[in-house]
């Protein structure tokens, strides 16, 4: 069975918290990729700012509903998701739209594993971590042109 070392990308292309959208966008479009890893100035993995991430500045705005009972305001959900939605909704840096829930597989996790991590969990983007350091990446084409690779 093939492992992350075997089928991730090492030639990482990483962005900074501080990356403009802007230049987010042109990079994805330009390298053809739909995700990437988001490290500080000393390459620390903080974490992924994919496709769908900039996509959802182009979404309507969910107003959770609210119940009014004797001069109090009672939301039926929780208030803080509308105001991370509108952060990443008007969001001009990396910063403000990537995703801070970092899931990562070692050199040596099958590919098996990692196919049923990126399908659960929905992720375009999987950091290879080796020792805390980031060594690679992997994403879903990865693991199509692995899985229906002719000999």
């Amino acid at each position: 069975m093939l492992t992350a070392k075997e089928i991730m990308t090492r030639e990482v292309i990483a962005v900074g918290p501080e990356t403009e959208v802007i230049d987010l966008a042109n990079l994805f479009w330009q390298k053809r990729i739909s995700g990437a890893p988001v490290v500080d100035d000393s390459g620390k993995l903080l974490g992924v700012v994919t496709e769908s991430d900039l996509i959802d500045q182009s979404k309507n705005v969910h107003i959770p509903g609210i119940i009014s009972i004797l001069d109090s305001v009672i939301f039926l959900e929780n208030p803080a998701k509308l105001d991370r939605e509108i952060k990443k909704m008007t969001g001009t840096r990396v910063k403000d739209i990537f995703s801070e829930e970092i899931v990562t597989v070692s050199e040596d996790t099958p590919m098996s594993e990692i196919a049923t991590i990126m399908s659960d969990r929905n992720l375009h983007t999987l950091p290879v971590v080796n020792g805390g350091k980031l060594v690679g990446v992997i994403g879903k084409g990865d693991i199509i042109r692995n899985l229906y690779q002719r000999p």
